[in-house]
């Protein structure tokens, strides 16, 4: 399979490109950028060099001739993409938030008009396995909501409320720098952000009512001084309530055939770099009180990672292609 990385420069594209070196079906043959055509890829990713010798281009659309497309583009640019893309039949995979909300809470949330939209796939394959494969084009999940809903999705039906508190490293804030991820601002440091009005939290709230769950969703980001990783509390309030034992067996059960969560004590170390999403699962004295925690690495997982996962669903190709690699630690 031939693939295109739209929007290669940022950290997405350096991991889609990094991830992707190791798949046995698939090879990046394009990687876009408006800004840097002609200059090679391991020049503003030097950490490739020796994995890829390709240089940027900046293509008119009806010349990407491949199989599969990712769009690592902002918010608002994947739609000037999108139906170019299907028109020509290229599976695409969005790492914007473009396609992950009806129209209209897309609009609300995000302050603009969509000009472009469909309804596709949400790519979360743990929660949306039957709708991925065959699929045209899947919009990948954000980072803050992989993490969130695989924390609470076992007890989601049981839940009257769920609170988040995500602990987020520095790369969320993107490649360009700015007052928000510069060193100053960051180092020796935790704030909290968006406490109450964070975009991802609209999400968090859909993939719930998917789940059944009437709850109530809240959610409050902080940014951690490190390069990688999202670690999720979930604070998980039951009508009735439950026993330790039958949460972990609940857990137990509804992961049992994902071979990306893992049920033990998470940690950012413990996947960085890696596909994985570690969770536990603690309940308080009581029983109406369960507290989830999840880590993820938010480039891979919580972007890049997850976007392969779906293209191997997309296309049948083994699901861990390409995401065999093993969290560096320490």
């Amino acid at each position: 399979m031939q693939i295109a990385i739209i929007g290669a420069s940022g950290f997405t594209g350096g991991e889609l490109i990094r991830l992707l070196a190791g798949h046995s079906e698939g090879e990046v043959v394009c990687a876009t950028s408006r800004k840097l055509a002609g200059t090679a890829v391991a020049a503003t990713h030097p950490y490739l060099r020796g994995f890829t010798d390709l240089e940027y281009t900046n293509p008119d659309l009806e010349d990407i001739d491949v199989d599969i497309a990712f769009l690592a583009v902002p918010h608002t640019a994947a739609m000037q993409y999108a139906g170019a893309l299907m028109e020509h039949g290229i599976r695409t995979i969005d790492l914007s938030a473009d396609y992950r909300l009806p129209k209209d809470i897309y609009e609300t949330v995000y302050g603009v008009e969509h000009t472009d939209y469909h309804v596709v796939p949400y790519g979360l394959p743990e929660l949306h396995r039957n709708e991925i494969p065959g699929a045209l084009f899947v919009a990948n999940p954000g980072c803050f909501p992989t993490g969130a809903t695989l924390a609470a999705a076992p007890l989601a039906k049981r839940a009257h409320t769920i609170i988040y508190d995500s602990k987020t490293g520095v790369s969320g804030a993107g490649v360009s720098p700015s007052v928000t991820n510069m060193y100053t601002s960051v180092g020796d440091n935790l704030t909290a952000y968006k406490m109450t009005a964070h975009r991802h939290v609209a999400e968090m709230r859909q993939e719930m009512a998917f789940l059944g769950s009437n709850a109530s969703v809240h959610f409050t980001p902080h940014l951690l001084p490190v390069n990688r990783g999202i670690l999720t509390t979930a604070h998980i309030l039951l009508d009735d309530p439950i026993t330790q034992e039958e949460a972990e067996a609940l857990y137990a059960d509804y992961y049992a055939r994902e071979y990306f969560v893992r049920l033990q004590k998470p940690s950012l170390a413990g996947v960085r770099g890696s596909n994985f999403c570690d969770v536990a699962v603690e309940v308080e004295e009581g029983g109406t009180r369960v507290v989830a925690v999840s880590a993820i690495d938010n480039l891979v997982k919580g972007a890049s990672g997850q976007a392969i996962q779906n293209m191997n669903l997309m296309c049948g190709c083994a699901e861990p292609d390409g995401l065999m690699v093993v969290p560096l630690q320490p």
